[in-house]
């Protein structure tokens, strides 16, 4: 991303926005506007729950998801294996064998071992599902940063670092390590960016993953995004983007003894799709390895959003408010609120 080590902040919310009780909320920026989207996260929650009430009772119909329904009935299973025990030895030839646009569920049996491959799926191979054992994972692993050269002679950048990029729709993943094992950048140090996950279509969900890097570690890129019961490690602004993401009951973890930072979130309204985003954190730990200071995010858009909610956060968490990084006045342009319960 070319961001520098200044250490603005985010936001933070110790409890359920949802949840809480008016007096108790201190808010930056104008109340009118936190209230009113507060009241229309309601009603969308309202709205979706009543859908999936209905389809829990049988009724399919065009209400929900209809073509998720259908790919889920017809599944498909290719084996891969490393040491050439299944149908394909590369996840890569497992993906060519999926045919575009395909309508049904093709789950990737990943065996154990290390596969040392950069990773793409293509938006036009949705429905696609990497299954490992999490207790004797597939790890997806790969070395190159921000600064590594391509085939033209020029730097990758930060895209094009990614050891894993996920641009299909209902993409799901269990079990598996994503990993940029590229050597930890200095602090401050120019094209050390280095992306283990991208993630770019919508509604995907990842269960019982770890995503293991430095800086820049998950590229939450955009879209519809669910990571639950996740590991999630790095240095500086390693959960960055402008997804639409919850994450619920992951580890984050800082791994340097330098100041760390958690988040990047990227909601504003200069981009097409980012105003609808924002990065909520639910009964997550959040802890240091390094024993350095950790940062829970800083403004990279005009009208950045993140929430922490119900989240258990240790001693190194630097308990101070947000920060706008480059934005001069992101009090007008969003809502920040930050609380900080034991």
């Amino acid at each position: 991303m070319g961001r520098h080590m200044a250490l603005p902040l985010l936001l933070a919310l110790a409890a359920l926005v949802a949840s809480l009780p008016s007096a108790s909320l201190a808010t930056a920026g104008t109340a009118g506007a936190f209230d009113s989207w507060l009241s229309a996260n309601q009603k969308d929650f309202a709205i979706n729950q009543a859908l999936y009430a209905k389809k829990a009772v049988g009724d399919t119909g065009s209400t929900i998801d209809e073509s998720l329904s259908k790919a889920e009935d017809n599944k498909t299973t290719y084996v891969v294996d490393p040491k050439g025990g299944g149908d394909y030895k590369t996840i890569t030839a497992a993906i060519d064998a999926i045919p575009e646009g395909n309508t049904g569920r093709v789950i990737l049996d990943l065996k154990p071992g290390e596969y040392r491959e950069k990773i793409f799926l293509n938006l036009s191979k949705p429905y696609v599902t990497f299954k490992s054992d999490p207790k004797n994972p597939a790890i997806i692993a790969w070395s190159d940063t921000a600064a590594t050269l391509g085939k033209d002679g020029k730097p990758v950048g930060t895209v094009g670092s990614t050891t894993c990029a996920i641009e299909s729709d209902y993409f799901v993943a269990y079990g598996v390590v994503f990993k940029n094992d590229a050597p930890l950048a200095k602090p401050g140090a120019k094209g050390g960016q280095a992306v283990a996950l991208r993630t770019f279509g919508t509604k995907q969900a990842f269960y019982n993953c770890t995503i293991d890097g430095g800086q820049d570690t998950l590229y939450d890129h955009k879209g519809l995004h669910y990571f639950k019961d996740c590991v999630i490690k790095g240095s500086v602004d390693f959960i960055f983007g402008f997804g639409r993401s919850l994450y619920e009951n992951c580890r984050i973890v800082s791994i340097v003894k330098e100041i760390a930072v958690l988040t990047a979130q990227q909601r504003t309204k200069t981009i097409e799709g980012a105003i609808e985003s924002g990065f909520s954190f639910k009964n997550c730990t959040i802890m240091s390895e390094g024993g350095g200071d950790i940062y829970l995010g800083r403004a990279w858009g005009d009208s950045s959003r993140v929430i922490y909610a119900y989240t258990e956060m240790s001693k190194e968490v630097v308990p101070v408010g947000w920060d706008g990084w480059n934005i001069k006045q992101p009090e007008s342009t969003g809502v920040y609120f930050y609380r900080r319960d034991a």
